[in-house]
């Protein structure tokens, strides 16, 4: 009988979730920690990390009558997308994480959040803008990324407001989901704007040969190019563009690149003159709870890390702070809700104001912006901000 009681008492055990045993509370992501988006995924572990190491050295987090700490289980997806679905899986169903963080990418927070819709495990991400993933209906997927739709809003709206005014523009873009979703926002933008588009291509994510496809940028002879990829093609596309000398009369512009420190470094002097966007920049005027401001953040990101946050990683800072908010605020840690605490949070963060559309995404505007003489520089919002270095000289005059 002893031992019946006490293989029960065991049993039991093993089926209390770890926070009602631990008092911690299990924050679970698999990113890309190495191959091809490891760059970009590290930002993600970083942020995630230092922002639950900051709510923990504040107390931690009081949900009802009692405080918890956070933890992080993050897994390497490997850049494989396949891999992901496997390891989300593996964090509900063997690893019992309490919550989920998201990956980056809309390829792969598509697939990722299925998964977490499957088990009803509520998901928080910053890695995904495609409006594919929040078309379908899903209650447990939120996001914290503008929408794709919207990535060239401030680009195509400083354009009439520049000295010769640009009339035709070539959209090139990838055929994963977050640029499908960007070319289809993109066609309507450029149309009520009255520009004309002479050129309108596709290419396969993950191509590294561009030459076919430059060569037919400049054979339309475009004002404007308008690029959208992963950091990996856009960096591929510059270089090429170089050695063939492909030079739009206006500019060029990219989805993904200029905001983060890993652009500039890679191209150096050719990284000048690119245009891009950003939801967020570091300037002191976003206020926290935890860090006090973004530019707090930025600087003890660089401190910790050493290398510069961008957008990722502010937009990743921000989705362990919704969890933050919203346990706090629900006062249980009762999945469905915690879930609909989250719906209806509205708080001031370091990276952007949070407020979910029904949808389960925020709302954030674009900045465009320059790099010039190596620094990001922040053009226009909804009006100028800085003069832009326009038109861009050819690639044998810079």
């Amino acid at each position: 009988m002893r031992r019946f009681l006490l293989t029960g008492f065991v049993m039991a055990a093993l089926t209390v979730p770890a926070w009602a045993q631990t008092n911690t509370i299990t924050l679970g992501s698999a990113v890309q920690l190495s191959g091809k988006d490891a760059n970009t995924g590290r930002y993600y572990r970083d942020a995630y990390q230092m922002t639950i190491d900051k709510i923990n050295a504040k107390g931690g987090i009081k949900v009802g009558d009692k405080t918890y700490q956070l933890k992080l289980n993050i897994l390497d997806n490997q850049s494989d997308t396949n891999l992901g679905v496997q390891l989300y899986t593996q964090l509900i169903t063997r690893d019992k994480v309490d919550f989920l963080l998201g990956s980056y990418s809309s390829t792969d927070v598509m697939v990722d959040s299925a998964v977490a819709e499957k088990y009803e495990m509520i998901f928080v991400q910053g890695g995904g803008a495609s409006s594919q993933i929040f078309s379908r209906g899903f209650k447990y997927t939120f996001g914290t990324l503008p929408r794709a739709e919207d990535y060239f809003s401030s680009t195509i709206a400083m354009m009439a407001t520049l000295d010769p005014k640009p009339k035709t523009v070539a959209l090139v873009m990838a055929d994963d989901a977050f640029d499908v979703a960007v070319a289809q926002g993109t066609r309507d933008l450029v149309k009520k704007a009255g520009l004309e588009t002479v050129l309108d291509q596709q290419y396969a994510q993950k191509s590294a040969d561009f030459s076919s496809l430059l060569a037919l940028v400049k054979s339309k002879s475009p004002d404007v190019v308008l690029w959208g990829g992963l950091l990996a093609e856009v960096l591929d596309s510059i270089r090429q563009s170089k050695s063939l000398d492909v030079n739009p009369k206006g500019f060029m512009a990219f989805t993904v690149g200029p905001p983060t420190a890993d652009f500039r470094k890679a191209l150096d002097k050719d990284a000048d003159y690119a245009f891009g966007m950003t939801p967020w920049l570091p300037t002191g005027v976003l206020k926290d709870d935890w860090f006090g401001d973004d530019a707090q953040f930025n600087k003890e990101y660089i401190e910790k890390y050493g290398y510069e946050p961008d957008y990722h990683a502010a937009s990743a800072a921000a989705d362990v702070e919704v969890y933050a908010k919203a346990l706090a605020k629900a006062g249980t840690l009762d999945k469905a809700k915690v879930r609909d605490t989250i719906a209806k949070i509205e708080f001031d963060s370091l990276y952007a104001h949070v407020k979910f559309a029904d949808n389960g995404q925020i709302d954030v505007p674009q900045i465009a912006i320059q790099i010039q003489s190596g620094k990001i520089v922040p053009v226009f919002t909804t009006k100028a901000i800085n003069k832009p270095l326009y038109p861009v000289p050819a690639w044998g005059k810079r």
